[in-house]
């Protein structure tokens, strides 16, 4: 009886090995995931997406991720080329293209690419200056994925996009950069008021040289001014008399 209860027990602990080489061997993954295995420390291939078997405690498998990663870039603060203190924060869209180098090349990339995205940001800001970081962001944004994308492309990695997301002003810069917008518009208001009084007395030019050529057009021009202004009942009228009439009486004296 020992003994065939001492077999039973046996044989339980080989079924239960069994089974844990056999669920052991057999893996599975997603359609956006892909299996890197090594066989004894040394690296064979990729497999996946989908069932595979490895060779149980001889193979070690290493799961990688090939979606989109979305890594926020903390605030960096920098000196602009033009000496101007300023955080910036930046957002950088990446994703796994070669498994095998995410797993062998680096220990761990996606704390790598944070790291390289930080150190880049900071030198490309110290190498622009203020305008252009405001002003031509889409230009900053490309330079930043080329440098990026440049330094993780050895880990398998492919910068996809690189955005900006704010830029934090000192309150000085910020006081100075909103009187200077409003010196800017008040040129602008003068420059328009200038052009415009130019442009009416050039006009009123034109108009005096036709008047001059033919007299009876001012006397036109009073009898329409006094149409005009003589609509309300109040009005007081001051009528110029035209200098034709005093000269008729000047002649009539002497």
């Amino acid at each position: 009886m020992p003994e065939i209860i001492g077999f039973l027990t046996s044989s339980g602990i080989l079924v239960i090995l069994a089974i844990a080489l056999l669920s052991s061997a057999i893996k599975i993954v997603q359609e956006y995931e892909r299996g890197v295995i090594f066989r004894l420390g040394r690296f064979v291939g990729v497999k996946g997406p989908g069932l595979f078997f490895i060779i149980p405690i001889i193979d070690r498998m290493v799961k990688v991720d090939l979606r989109v990663v979305t890594l926020d870039v903390p605030s960096q603060e920098a000196i602009t080329r033009d000496n101007v203190t300023v955080k910036v924060n930046a957002v950088a869209y990446f994703r796994v293209i070669d498994p095998a180098k995410a797993v062998i090349e680096v220990e761990n990339y996606r704390r790598a690419t944070s790291q390289i995205a930080q150190t880049t940001l900071r030198n490309v800001i110290g190498q622009s200056e203020l305008d252009e970081i405001l002003a031509h962001r889409e230009k900053i944004n490309a330079e930043l994925r080329r440098i990026i994308d440049e330094a993780t492309e050895p880990w398998g990695v492919r910068v996809e996009i690189v955005e900006i997301k704010d830029v934090e002003l000192p309150p000085g810069m910020q006081r100075a950069m909103a009187r200077q917008a409003e010196a800017e518009r008040e040129k602008r208001a003068k420059i328009i008021h200038a052009e415009g009084e130019y442009q009416a007395a050039k006009t009123l030019a034109e108009a005096a040289k036709l008047i001059s050529q033919t007299p009876a057009a001012l006397q036109l021009r009073y009898l329409q001014t006094l149409t005009e202004i003589a609509v309300e009942q109040n009005s007081t009228i001051v009528f110029p008399v035209p200098l034709e009439l005093i000269e008729v009486f000047f002649k009539s004296n002497d």
